[in-house]
C-alpha cells in the first residue's frame, strides 16, 4: 500500500487514516490523519518519471488564513552558492506589516539550526547538557554541502524568510538566534525560549547530511516522552497536527518529494533524543528542508528562489496550524 498526506485545511473525500510508529520510523497509522493533497496531486500527474526534477506539483486550495542527523563540519562559513553574501543579521524586527492581519496575536519563533560561529568554539559546543532522556552535546556545527555552503548559514537564510512573511500576516515572531552570540544557543536553551516566549507554535529548521542518493525533505515530530525534565504529553498532538501541515505545504510550494530514507514516504519520523523536542511545552516541530550531501538535493537548497519557496512552504503550514 502506497501513503500520501492530507491537507487538513483541504478535507476532501478520503476518509482519515491515524498513522503508527515503527521503530525509529513513522507508520502511516499513527501521524497522519489523512493523505495530503499536494503529494496525491503529484501522483494523479503521473510524477516520478524523472528522479533528476522535482515533481511538478498542482497548487493546494487557498487558505483564507495565508496572506501570500546533521553530520558536522568544522569549516569556516563560506558564501550562499548563488547569492554574492551570506545572509547577515538581520534588522531588529519590524511591527507586523498588518495588526489587524489574520496572525494578529499569535507568537511563532523560529529556531535556526547551528550558529555559523559554532565551529570557533569546539569545546562550548560539546558541553553536555541534560535532554530528560539523557545527556547530549550543547549544539553541533551542523553539516553542508560539497562546495562549502553551511546548514548554519541556509537555516538562518530560510528562517528570516520565513520571520517576513509571518509578520506580513501580523504574527509575532522571535529567532533563537539571528548572528548574534558567539556560539549555540545549547539545544536546551533553544527550547527554553519557545516556552518562555509562550510561541503558540516553534520550527526548527535544519538541512540534513545523509549519504549521496538519500532525497527529499523530512518534518521530524516530537515522541511522547516523561523523563526526568522532560515532558512532551501534553504537546504532542498538536506538534503532530502542525507537523502535517507543514508537510503539505512544503510538498506545494516547493515540489520537493518527502525523504526517500526516512519516515517510509511519509516525509514525517518520530524522535525522542532530539533536546529542542524533548525539552519543548509548546508546539515544535524540525524541518529538513533537505539532504546537502546529494548533489542534486544541494543544487535547490543553494538556490535563493527555491528557498524562498521553502520558506513559504513552512510559513503556510504555519499560519494554518494557528488558524485552525
Amino acid at each position: 500500500m502506497s501513503y500520501s498526506y492530507d491537507d487538513p485545511d483541504d478535507p476532501g473525500p478520503q476518509p482519515r487514516r491515524p498513522l503508527r510508529r515503527g521503530g525509529g520510523l513513522v507508520a502511516v497509522a499513527a501521524l497522519v490523519p489523512t493523505a495530503l493533497a499536494g503529494w496525491l496531486l503529484w501522483q494523479a500527474m503521473g510524477g516520478g518519471a524523472e528522479e533528476d526534477e522535482p515533481p511538478k506539483v498542482l497548487p493546494l486550495p487557498s487558505q483564507s488564513t495565508s496572506a501570500g542527523k546533521a553530520s558536522p563540519s568544522g569549516e569556516a562559513p563560506s558564501k550562499t552558492p548563488d547569492d554574492p553574501k551570506p545572509s547577515k543579521p538581520a534588522k531588529p524586527t519590524k511591527p507586523a506589516a498588518d495588526p489587524k492581519g489574520p496572525l494578529s496575536g499569535k507568537v511563532v519563533v523560529i529556531d535556526p539550526g547551528h550558529n555559523p560561529s559554532n565551529f570557533r568554539h569546539p569545546q562550548d559546543i560539546a558541553r553536555l547538557v541534560d535532554i530528560g532522556t539523557n545527556k547530549k552535546e550543547c549544539d553541533t556545527t551542523g553539516t553542508s554541502t560539497n562546495s562549502g555552503y553551511t546548514e548554519a548559514e541556509f537555516t538562518l537564510d530560510v528562517s528570516h524568510r520565513i520571520r517576513e512573511l509571518l509578520e506580513d500576516q501580523g504574527a509575532t515572531v522571535k529567532l533563537t538566534q539571528d548572528r548574534n552570540r558567539a556560539f549555540g544557543p545549547c539545544v536546551d536553551e533553544r527550547a527554553e525560549i519557545g516556552n518562555e516566549a509562550k510561541a503558540d507554535a516553534v520550527v526548527s529548521v535544519h538541512a540534513d547530511g545523509s549519504a549521496a542518493g538519500n532525497r527529499g525533505f523530512h518534518v521530524i515530530l516530537p515522541a511522547g516522552v516523561d523523563s526526568g525534565s522532560a515532558d512532551t504529553r501534553a504537546i504532542v498532538g498538536p506538534s503532530r497536527d502542525l507537523g502535517v501541515r507543514i508537510a503539505g505545504r512544503f510538498v506545494s510550494a516547493t515540489g520537493m518529494r518527502p525523504s526517500n530514507y526516512v519516515g517510509e514516504g511519509t516525509g514525517l519520523d518520530v524522535r525522542r533524543d532530539l533536546g529542542g523536542l524533548n525539552l519543548t511545552k509548546v508546539p515544535k516541530v524540525f524541518v529538513e528542508c533537505g539532504n546537502m550531501s546529494d548533489a542534486k538535493d544541494a543544487a535547490l537548497l543553494g538556490s535563493s528562489s527555491w528557498r524562498q519557496k521553502a520558506a513559504k512552504g513552512i510559513a503556510d503550514g504555519v499560519s494554518g496550524f494557528l488558524a485552525s
